[in-house]
């Protein structure tokens, strides 16, 4: 086994690993890493190959909902029994490791589950009704973490592991994405040393060219897959190789070394998909598909949140569906990862090129009148501007003084843009809950994301949404409705070809076909009543019907109150 797994990997990341280490090293580190593959490989669970229009994902920390009696991951499970079964396939389980600071994204011990939520038979118990993603947050590791206790004490393989850095270099060039220190000096047991921290201090960046930490990086996430991980998703890949006299972003051995994970990842767990997370404008993010080899079978969506924000925020979705009409489809085996919100803010460098400095200047103005927090990122000059908006996203997309009603059909109709959208979505738990913005929670940290990672007593959240009343209720009911239809709507499968025709700018239309299958989605972005003709290049039929209302239009004219969602489908619905 070893000997096919070496020749398979041969064939594939040969290349990749000489353009990284140099070809004398390669083939070397080949035969390790074909031994590591047929390490783990009898420890694997059977996959499915892919994805259809059943799948979503549900992305949670671990300790979100809390019960007094449970562990957080056993209490989560048990919510997603009693709630969720038929509204989500997935779930991203956020950091749920030992850790520091960043609400875990800053490691400890990669290889445990911090006891404060549980332990890996919660891990897979979940995985054994869900598919689970785990976080792979592998550009850095905690201050805290034994690797950097064993690099300050010059302890191997540790003393390797991180980026020695000098600090009387040039380092203007290199992309900040938060205004703090780039270097931090350290004391280690042969002197003080300058270590790369490109997000904090206590985050301190991995050292790739060694190749003793990419075995070791390997190992673990194969033994994340056999831990019951069906997604890997590769945190903040992108500032993985550094570089002087470059943005050290999306360097050639940053895809390569992606390249090489998916490899390995797919010979020892076929069916295993890797997502990677990179934050930046569009043409970058996409970049992780892979060009002569592939990379990620998933990347975020990541200029839609802020899209959506701003159509909502100007009741105008010309940006939004101008940018989505481009949208080239990604390449065969791979697709986007479609979200609004995360437990991270509205992302605001995919904004780049598609929306004026000014009406970006804007939104973060209308933020903060609605009651949320802007970040900001350094740029090379010394000058700042808008890096995230913090926000519940439900808050973001009405004014402060809207009621309950209208923000629920607003969050339902983002929504309903989300889950048309060509890809896999994925649905924040506070999105799906309606939370609103935790002021409290941000007052408590001095934290701008606090605002949206409320931790919830779930005997309340389960009374709230039992109250038909309730801002909670009304989300949750909405945004399952689309679930539910989308899981059975074949034109909706992540790989349907897309289509977005644009005119009025208070509404978005997407079309989605398949196999002689066509459906309409129509969302009113706007707090007034519009009309449409429900007619696309292709010949109209004499009637629509849409799927989620039951209502028949008779002709091409479509009437959408405010915030409407129709997902409209020719003829008559089947019974």
């Amino acid at each position: 086994m070893a000997d096919d797994n070496e020749k398979r990997l041969k064939a594939r990341i040969e290349a990749q690993l000489g353009l990284v280490y140099g070809h004398d090293q390669a083939a070397a580190l080949l035969t390790r890493i074909a031994a590591l593959v047929d390490r783990w490989q009898p420890a694997m669970v059977e996959r499915r190959p892919w994805l259809d229009e059943a799948d979503a994902m549900l992305i949670t920390y671990a300790d979100t909902l809390r019960h007094p009696d449970e562990a957080p991951l056993a209490t989560l499970h048990g919510f997603l029994q009693e709630r969720c079964v038929d509204l989500v396939s997935a779930v991203h389980l956020l950091p749920f490791f030992p850790w520091t600071s960043d609400d875990g994204f800053s490691v400890k011990d990669y290889r445990a589950v911090d006891p404060a939520v549980g332990d890996w038979s919660d891990v897979l118990a979940l995985a054994g009704d869900f598919e689970v993603m785990v976080d792979a947050v592998i550009n850095h590791a905690s201050a805290e973490s034994e690797w950097f206790m064993g690099f300050l004490a010059d302890e191997a393989p540790y003393d390797g592991y991180f980026i020695r850095a000098d600090p009387e270099a040039d380092y203007t060039a290199v992309v900040r994405p938060r205004a703090l220190p780039l270097l931090t000096e350290v004391e280690t047991a042969s002197g003080p040393v300058h270590v790369w921290t490109t997000f904090s201090p206590d985050q301190v960046d991995l050292d790739y060219s060694n190749p003793e930490l990419l075995l070791e990086i390997l190992d673990l996430l194969l033994d994340y897959c056999a831990k019951g991980a069906r997604f890997i998703r590769l945190d903040a890949i992108g500032f993985m190789w550094k570089r002087l006299g470059t943005g050290s972003m999306h360097l050639p051995e940053t895809h390569a070394l992606v390249q090489v994970m998916r490899e390995v990842v797919e010979a020892a767990a076929p069916g295993t998909l890797i997502i990677t997370e990179t934050n930046v404008p569009h043409a970058e993010n996409i970049s992780y598909f892979g060009d002569a080899a592939p990379e990620a079978h998933l990347v975020y969506q990541f200029p839609l949140p802020p899209l959506v924000q701003h159509a909502f925020q100007t009741g105008d979705a010309s940006a939004l569906t101008a940018w989505a009409k481009d949208l080239e489809p990604p390449p065969p085996g791979t697709t986007f990862f479609n979200f609004l919100a995360s437990h991270d803010g509205i992302g605001m460098r995919p904004l780049e090129g598609l929306l004026p400095p000014e009406a970006v200047a804007r939104m973060a103005e209308t933020i903060v009148e609605r009651g949320g927090a802007v970040s900001m990122r350094a740029l090379p000059d010394g000058s700042t501007k808008p890096y995230e908006l913090n926000i519940s996203y439900i808050d973001g997309l009405v004014p402060a003084a809207a009621d309950d009603a209208t923000r629920a059909a607003a969050m339902i109709a983002a929504h309903g843009i989300l889950l048309a959208m060509a890809g896999l979505p994925g649905l924040y738990i506070h999105s799906l809950l309606g939370s609103r913005s935790d002021h409290a929670g941000l007052a408590t940290t001095g934290r701008n994301r606090s605002i949206n990672r409320e931790k919830l007593d779930v005997t309340a959240v389960r009374a709230a949404l039992d109250d038909p009343a309730s801002l909670r209720h009304r989300v949750f009911t909405g945004i399952g409705r689309l679930l539910r239809a989308r899981a059975t709507e074949p034109a909706l499968h992540p790989d349907a070809e897309q289509r977005v025709i644009t005119g009025d700018p208070g509404l978005v239309l997407i079309e989605r076909s398949t196999a002689g299958r066509r459906l309409l989605a129509a969302i009113n972005v706007t707090a007034s009543p519009r009309d449409f003709e429900a007619e696309t290049e292709a010949e109209a039929s004499g009637s629509w019907s849409d799927m989620l209302s039951g209502e028949t239009f008779a002709g091409p004219s479509v009437t959408m109150p405010a915030f409407a969602v129709r997902w409209l489908v020719e003829g008559p619905i089947a019974p």
